[in-house]
C-alpha cells in the first residue's frame, strides 16, 4: 500500500489516476479546485479542495501529511492550467498565472513533500510533448507549453539533487489524449487515446518507472494534433 499525492484530479487523467489508485487499496490524496462526490464516498480518498496558484496549499498538504501519513511514497503533478491566445495578446497575470499553476506549484508542493518521502519514492510530472526541445510547436500556446518545458529541466535537476536520498524525478511528455484541456486547446479534434487509457499508463509507471529512469523525460505520445 502506497501513499500517494495527485494533483488535478477533479477531471480527466487525474480523476481517473485517483480511482485507480484507491480501489487497488492505496492511499490517495486528491489535490483539486473541486472535489468529484465519488471520491467523498471512497474511504481510500481524502480530498483537498485548493487551487495550486494559492500560496497557502502547501501549508494545507504538510498539516495533512504531519496528522495522517507520516511518509508519502508518490507524488502525481497532473494539473495543468491552459490559455490559448496569440501571444501579443496574453496579459502579464495571464502569463502568470499558467506559471503559478504548472511550475511554481509543482515547485512548492515538492519542497514541502520531500521531507516527507524516503528511498524508493517516485515523483512524476505530467509534461506536455509541446515543452519538449524539438517537437512540433502549436500557435497559440505559448505560455502553456513554456512553462511545460519549464518543470521537464525542474525535474532532471531535482533528479540529480536528490539521486543520494534514492528519490528519483521523472518527466511524462504526453501526446494528445482525450480530454477537456484538448478539447479546450484543439475544439473538435478527437485523440486516439482516452484519459482512462492514459490513467492506466501513468499508474503502472508511478508504481515501477523508478526501477528503470531518474531524471529521464519519457515521451508518451501516439499522436500530436
Amino acid at each position: 500500500m502506497k501513499n500517494v499525492i495527485i494533483t488535478g484530479t477533479s477531471r480527466g487523467i487525474g480523476y481517473e489516476l485517483a480511482l485507480l489508485f484507491a480501489n487497488a487499496g492505496h492511499n490517495v490524496l486528491a489535490i483539486s479546485r473541486k472535489i468529484p462526490k465519488e471520491f467523498i464516498e471512497n474511504q481510500n480518498i481524502v480530498c483537498l479542495g485548493l487551487d495550486l496558484a494559492d500560496v497557502t496549499v502547501t501549508d494545507k498538504v504538510k498539516d495533512f501529511i504531519d496528522s495522517t501519513w507520516q511518509h508519502v511514497d508518490i507524488v502525481i503533478h497532473n494539473a495543468g492550467a491552459l490559455l490559448l491566445k496569440p501571444f501579443e495578446e496574453i496579459t502579464a497575470d495571464e502569463f502568470e498565472y499558467i506559471y503559478k499553476v504548472n511550475v511554481f506549484g509543482v515547485a512548492a508542493l515538492n519542497r514541502v513533500v520531500l521531507p516527507f518521502m524516503n528511498k524508493g519514492s517516485h515523483v512524476v510530472t505530467i509534461s506536455s510533448m509541446g515543452g519538449v526541445q524539438g517537437t512540433m510547436k502549436f500557435s497559440g500556446l505559448a505560455a502553456y507549453s513554456s512553462s511545460k518545458g519549464a518543470v521537464i529541466t525542474l525535474s532532471e535537476l531535482l533528479a540529480e539533487e536528490y539521486k543520494e536520498r534514492g528519490i528519483a524525478f521523472n518527466v511524462l511528455a504526453l501526446g494528445a489524449v482525450n480530454t477537456e484541456m484538448l478539447q479546450e486547446a484543439f475544439p473538435g479534434y478527437e485523440a486516439p487515446l482516452s484519459a482512462k487509457q492514459m490513467a492506466d499508463y501513468i499508474y503502472n509507471f508511478a508504481l515501477t518507472g523508478n526501477t528503470y529512469f531518474n531524471g529521464r523525460v519519457v515521451q508518451v505520445s501516439s499522436t500530436t494534433p
